[in-house]
């Protein structure tokens, strides 16, 4: 049966075929769909944890205990599980493990475009490239083979094209893999005292990995021939391929380690061997080191951003990049907003009015720190802006109000908090509590009271939390309410001592709440003196800026923000018979 799916369903379903166990991950595009899609499945045990490093771990706990487990993190989520990863190629596995692992070129939905290719070489771990979903099925299957019979674990590396694209799927049926016995083997898996042992273990095993890949189908040679070669993989395959379908094209799919008789052999046909790889050298630096000379690489070929057919034919033929119809059009600016009713504009309106210097953190509220919020001042990491405030205000800088989403606090905000405590520090820090993972699609946390398959659970208590770690001062906002939210935020500051906000109310675009009748508002333009300041909620309902501004009934949802914000009191409820 063939099925017409995404990169991201074909990885899901590879791992069902594969007779996978336990599935764990944190959403984070473009690996989000992964997990969503695993969680479909009864026979497979799949959760939401709490950040990536505990996704890992309890993934890796499964492998020990003889279940085949999968872990699937976007590019930067890598970083925050990089401390176990680095110990598992010592430590082996039990049942088959994979790191499914999804790049982001181009930045889409991230705060950078890292390589991971080379947390591979890094960790030394075997890496696998799909180039499409047929390919993304069959080596997530593949990869579970390799790592029981290599005793590793084995990444898995997507990027958003791959991951966000569709292709025609041969689908399978689901192994029936049995959960291996489980052997304790504290020799191998106490790696600070035994670890030592087995680092000779590891340069073996790249050597035997090494072997295999030099007769790995998914490492092959295409195309008739000419006096042009090129070397490639992924994604950059299918752009390779399209612009030079008569040329000799080397096609790794294994990508760490590299087959290197293989590849020495190809080069050899040809006066000059064009590396085609998206991102940074990787394939290109381990090749040199060879002591290879007819390569070109990184000199032609872009390290910023996505790759594309024209990139790659302008970069290895000289040609002019055409301007397709769209590119010849001027498109207006379309810069992205929050959603009508997001209650998070009504804080963001409430911290820009309060002018107090804002560190913000990842997830939807980041669109904070675009006009007309303009609200939010420094954003890097996931929970990074609760200890960016503290140090702010050790530098002596005054009126600091750290921001982070009610999911991305139980990632990594917590430990942050617990620092200002420890240190007696004297920081503000709002939670925008709205009861969801709202920037990846709606997700559950450990707060929403639902487990990934949609089974009830337990729901953290924030404030019973907050209170424990040694916050005394707690206050719990609805920012629906302006008048409150600034009067509760200003006391927060002015306390001389640590304070948590909780900005608390359900995300508009969840299911239940777009399902709940509202009243659209209207505005009386006998009253309005176009003085502006209802557009500075940014509500994407609201349109006319410098005119009389307009509401459009399809896109409001009745917030009541605006009414709020209006001096002139023309703006009203729709009067419906």
């Amino acid at each position: 049966m063939r099925r017409f799916l995404s990169g991201n369903e074909a990885i899901a379903r590879g791992a069902y075929e594969a007779g996978v166990h336990v599935a764990t991950s944190y959403p984070g595009t473009p690996a989000t769909e992964i997990l969503e899609n695993l969680a479909q499945y009864e026979e497979v045990d799949a959760q939401w944890s709490t950040n990536e490093k505990v996704a890992f771990d309890v993934a890796y706990g499964a492998s020990l205990g003889g279940a085949r487990s999968l872990v699937a993190v976007k590019h930067v989520g890598l970083n925050v599980a990089s401390d176990p990863l680095m110990t598992t190629a010592l430590a082996g596995v039990g049942g088959g493990m994979v790191i499914v692992n999804a790049d982001d070129p181009g930045m889409h939905s991230s705060q950078n475009e890292q390589d991971n290719r080379y947390f591979a070489k890094f960790a030394k771990i075997p890496m696998l490239e799909p180039s499409d979903s047929q390919e993304a099925k069959q080596f997530v299957k593949l990869a579970f083979e390799l790592s029981e019979e290599f005793n590793t674990p084995v990444l898995v590396r997507s990027t958003t094209r791959i991951s966000h694209s569709k292709s025609v799927v041969e689908l399978g049926e689901r192994e029936g893999v049995q959960v291996r016995e489980y052997q304790r083997n504290a020799r191998r898996h106490v790696v600070p005292i035994y670890g030592k042992l087995w680092r000779k273990d590891v340069e073996e095993r790249l050597r035997r990995l090494q072997e295999f890949a030099e007769g790995f189908p998914g490492n092959r040679v295409e195309g008739e021939g000419g006096k042009l070669g090129i070397i490639t993989s992924g994604t950059a395959y299918q752009y390779a391929k399209e612009v030079f379908p008569q040329t000799k094209i080397l096609k790794l799919g294994m990508t760490y380690p590299l087959a290197k008789r293989k590849i020495l052999s190809f080069i050899g046909h040809f006066d000059r061997v064009y590396i085609v790889e998206e991102l940074e050298p990787f394939l290109e630096e381990q090749i040199r080191s060879w002591g290879v000379s007819n390569l070109v690489g990184k000199e032609v070929i872009t390290n910023i951003g996505e790759l594309s057919p024209e990139a790659v034919l302008s970069g290895i033929a000289g040609k002019e990049i055409r301007k397709s119809y769209a590119d010849q059009i001027e498109i207006l600016a379309r810069p992205p907003v929050m959603c009508a009713g997001c209650p998070h504009a009504g804080l963001f309106y409430t911290l820009r009015k309060l002018k107090v210097t804002v560190t913000g953190d990842i997830g939807c509220y980041t669109l904070g720190a675009l006009p007309p919020h303009s609200a939010i001042h420094t954003t890097f990491c996931m929970g990074a802006g609760i200890g960016n405030a503290f140090g702010l205000q050790k530098a002596h800088q005054e009126r600091v109000v750290a921001v982070i989403g009610d999911s991305t606090f139980l990632h990594t905000g917590i430990p942050a908090l617990i620092d200002i405590v420890f240190n007696k520090g004297i920081t503000t820090v709002v939670i925008c509590d709205n009861l969801t993972t709202a920037m990846t699609g709606h997700q559950p946390h450990p707060g929403t009271g639902k487990t990934a398959k949609g089974e009830p659970t337990y729901a953290i208590d924030y404030e019973e939390l907050i209170r424990a770690i040694g916050i005394k001062h707690i206050s719990v906002v609805d920012p629906y309410n302006l008048k409150e939210t600034e009067e509760v935020i200003k006391d927060a500051i002015n306390l001389g001592e640590p304070a948590v906000v909780i900005s608390r109310h359900p995300c508009r675009m969840l299911p239940e709440e777009r399902s709940k009748p509202y009243v659209v508002h209207e505005i009386d333009l006998e009253r309005c003196n176009i003085c502006n300041l209802c557009f500075l909620i940014g509500c994407p309902a609201l349109e006319g800026y410098g005119e009389r501004p307009t509401i459009i009934p399809e896109r409001c949802v009745g917030c009541g923000f605006c009414i709020q914000i209006c001096k002139h009191d023309a703006i009203h409820p729709v009067v419906t018979s």
